[in-house]
């Protein structure tokens, strides 16, 4: 089963459309957003794993120009 989860991005001001673009080109990643409010872009990715969607966020995403900050929250099933 695969692990879900959506991760919050604050970016450079500016950066917002640039980042979700290359973000959303990334394989695994769902949806990449622009929105308003504390974050810059929403992004929903799957993974295999927690630990695959954790190599997800720090060796891909995080290290797209222009992002300041993630949150990666997991979806869990109640």
């Amino acid at each position: 089963m695969a692990v879900t989860a959506y991760v919050l991005i604050q970016t450079e001001v500016g950066k917002a459309a640039n980042v979700a673009t290359q973000v959303g080109a990334i394989a695994n990643v769902v949806s990449a957003e622009d929105v308003t409010g504390p974050y810059d872009v929403i992004v929903r990715a799957e993974a295999p794993s927690v630990d695959d969607l954790g190599r997800l966020v720090v060796s891909q995403i995080q290290l797209i120009e222009g992002i300041t900050r993630t949150v990666t929250c997991p979806v869990v099933n109640l």
